[in-house]
């Protein structure tokens, strides 16, 4: 949104009546789908300062730095951890399936999906600005921000699973590690003890400057299913 707005002042800046536009911007009010962005863009283009064709160019160019901001907007944590990460995932790797007591016996909810016998649960987060107050779409950041950003991985229980499928979701980007229970468990970033009492739970911390500590495990999307056989085996190794 940032480059937009800029893009924006600066196209205003070039008319001879541009005090008087931004006072009209001052007292506007705005009613879904009319807003400021609609009054700048369509006066810019009646006044010959900004050309369709430059217009679409911003369109598009917007659109791939907030391919993902839709994600930002899903509120609940259960339907963006559960249903839409989980969704997600599947949707990347079709033959990962709902687990139920016919596939395994033991099972009682504990892990998310499972593959040809291995047992995976899925973990989801979205970068935002630690230092920005307001709903998530407003502190979403792109993958090339400078801006700090945190995220936590919450109920980490490698008890429960085999292998952790970890997603984090920027405004242009999606990116995806896999790591093993036993890497879990042994990584220094990874805390125990999230809740009192709450034996061989704990959470995972990932920011700006501990990201690229996790690099080992990062994978792309094609590559998925692989990825989560090989660290199925490395946990038996």
């Amino acid at each position: 949104m940032e480059r937009l707005q800029e893009e924006l002042r600066t196209l205003l800046e070039r008319l001879p009546d541009e005090d008087e536009i931004r006072n009209r911007l001052d007292s506007l009010v705005s009613v879904y789908p009319f807003n400021e962005y609609e009054y700048i863009i369509s006066t810019l283009l009646a006044k010959d300062a900004l050309t369709l064709d430059d217009y679409h160019e911003m369109r598009d160019e917007y659109i791939a730095r907030n391919l993902y901001l839709y994600i930002f907007e899903i509120g609940a944590p259960r339907s963006f951890g559960e249903a839409w990460a989980q969704g997600h995932l599947k949707e990347l790797v079709p033959d990962l399936q709902k687990p139920s007591k016919k596939m395994d016996t033991s099972y009682s909810g504990q892990y998310d999906l499972y593959l040809d016998g291995i047992r995976i649960e899925v973990k989801a987060s979205r970068a935002v600005n630690a230092k920005v107050d307001g709903p998530l779409y407003v502190k979403a950041l792109s993958s090339d921000s400078k801006e700090e950003f945190w995220m936590n991985f919450q109920q980490i229980k490698p008890d429960c699973c085999d292998v952790f499928v970890w997603i984090s979701v920027w405004r242009d980007l999606i990116r995806y590690w896999i790591l093993s229970s036993d890497e879990v468990r042994a990584n220094s970033h990874y805390s125990r003890g999230q809740h009192r009492g709450n034996v061989g739970e704990g959470q995972l911390h990932m920011r700006h400057d501990n990201i690229e500590d996790f690099s080992v495990y990062e994978v792309k999307p094609d590559k998925l299913k692989g990825a989560i056989r090989a660290a199925f085996e490395r946990s038996k190794s």
